[in-house]
């Protein structure tokens, strides 16, 4: 998928559809590490703070998490 730039829908939001949907099938299963900010930033032509509020609407979700350190992590249905 690609964030369309002149859509009504801010591109922050796109880009945490395309991660919720690559969460809810599978391809990110749970455990698995959130593809960093800077990796964001390059597939889908975005600024630091678009790819920081894209991962910060799943943490705000309860989907994946922010370990200090270490990277976003996708949750597990035990919400660890």
């Amino acid at each position: 998928m690609e964030v369309d730039h002149d859509a009504a829908e801010p591109p922050y939001l796109q880009v945490a559809a395309i991660l919720r949907e690559r969460i809810r099938s599978g391809d990110l299963p749970p455990g698995a590490r959130v593809p960093s900010i800077s990796y964001l930033m390059q597939t889908y032509g975005i600024a630091r703070n678009t790819a920081r509020r894209a991962v910060g609407v799943l943490v705000d979700e309860s989907l994946v998490e922010a370990r200090q350190g270490w990277g976003t992590f996708v949750k597990r249905a035990d919400g660890s």
